[in-house]
Parts: C-alpha cells; sequence; structure tokens
C-alpha cells in the first residue's frame, strides 16, 4: 500500500520490481526457516533487541545492504530507485507478518510497523542518494550518521507503542517521518519539474511544427 501511495505521489517506477519481489520472497522463506532471532521476555532491553532485528529494523536494513550491493555490482546505477526496490521487496514480508502475527498485537503488525518500514526506506534512500551526489566527507558523513539513526529511531517507537509508553513513541515515530517527508517532498518536487519541462518541450515542439507549416504556404 505504501508502495502505491508513494508512486502516486512521485510517479516514480521502479525497474525490474520482479527481482525486489522475487528476494523479499527468498528473505521470508530465510525467516520462516530461521524463526525469531531473539528470544524477548518483558518489557527491557531484549524486548527492544526483539523489535529491532525480527520486526521493525533488520527487515530493512538487509534489502538496503543487497540494493547497495547491486548498485556496486553494476546491476543497478546509482540513480536507482531505492525507495521503489525496498519498498516492494517488504511486500512479501508485510503479507507474512499479517498472518503470522496478526492473533497476537495487531495494531501494531498492520499499521505501525509498516509505517515505520516506510519512514525507515524513505529516509535512509533519501540519504543514500545525497551521499552519491555529494561525495566530500563533510557532507557524506553526517548523512551516513542520519541514515544509521533511523532504524534506531523506528526500533525505539515501536518498542514504546509496545510497552504503552505512547509519548516516546510518537516522538521516536515523528523522528522517522521528518525525513520521510523530506524524500516524498523532494520526488514530488523533482517529478513537477520533469513534467514542467516536458510540458514546455512539447508547446515548443507544436510552435516549430505551427511555423514550418506556416512557412511551407
Amino acid at each position: 500500500m505504501f508502495y502505491f501511495f508513494r508512486r502516486s505521489i512521485t510517479g516514480v517506477k521502479t525497474g525490474k520490481g520482479w527481482l525486489a519481489l522475487l528476494l523479499g520472497c527468498v528473505a521470508v522463506f530465510a525467516r520462516y526457516l530461521a524463526g525469531p532471532l531473539v528470544n524477548a521476555g518483558g518489557l527491557g532491553l531484549l524486548r527492544w533487541l526483539s523489535g529491532f532485528i525480527d520486526i521493525v529494523s533488520l527487515p530493512v536494513i538487509v534489502p538496503v545492504v543487497v540494493t547497495l550491493l547491486l548498485v556496486k555490482k553494476r546491476i543497478y546505477p546509482e540513480n536507482m530507485d531505492y525507495a521503489g526496490f525496498i519498498l516492494l521487496w517488504l511486500v512479501p514480508l508485510g503479507l507474512y507478518f499479517s498472518v503470522d502475527k496478526s492473533s497476537l498485537y495487531s495494531p501494531l503488525v498492520m499499521v505501525l510497523v509498516p509505517l515505520l518500514w516506510t519512514t525507515q526506506t524513505l529516509g535512509v534512500s533519501f540519504f543514500i542518494s545525497c551521499i552519491f551526489k555529494y561525495r566530500r566527507w563533510y557532507v557524506t558523513v553526517p548523512f551516513i550518521l542520519l541514515a544509521a539513526f533511523m532504524p534506531l529511531a523506528a526500533a525505539t517507537s515501536w518498542w514504546a507503542f509496545y510497552a504503552q509508553q505512547t509519548s516516546t513513541g510518537c516522538l521516536s515515530l515523528f523522528i522517522s517521518l521528518i525525513p520521510a517527508l523530506i524524500s516524498l517532498f523532494a520526488e514530488w518536487r523533482r517529478d513537477a519539474a520533469k513534467g514542467g519541462a516536458d510540458s514546455l518541450g512539447d508547446d515548443v515542439d507544436d510552435a516549430v511544427d505551427v511555423n514550418v507549416v506556416e512557412t511551407e504556404d
């Protein structure tokens, strides 16, 4: 749902989407075989680690790393649609989570977890694009730190809502939303500018065609 919502706003289409879905299915199968990596009890650090590793953050970190490897191997270009590829990867995992955990805490699984996946995906993808665009260390280092902070904030938000600490959960969610909203706005502006340029190009072509016809007459 979030993939199509983003696409409706930005107009960005993901190339080789079948590869992202295939890799997502492989990740689901591996998750099914491995089971939870952290057996948490209570509401302490182990519960936070469980959310980070098994539910909220690691499912996004893995496709991010794989996507960067694909770019390094030149299977994809550096200006690829990182967010679209990762969101498609997460579709099979979202379906698996909705079936596997819906009886335990459905509001967290059906609403919060996909939202946190999306905020991380958009935010980290935005920072990665900026890193490839601005290759100077004093620019890339802050972006790397911000990208690394996104999974931590997402896991904290999930843990806080799970522990019924609503204020902490809302604050962490708000922090996660800021880079995602900036990314959406930047992509929307880029798409709008491209559409305006295409429209201007069509107007120029029409004007040239009219002048050619008048000259021939």
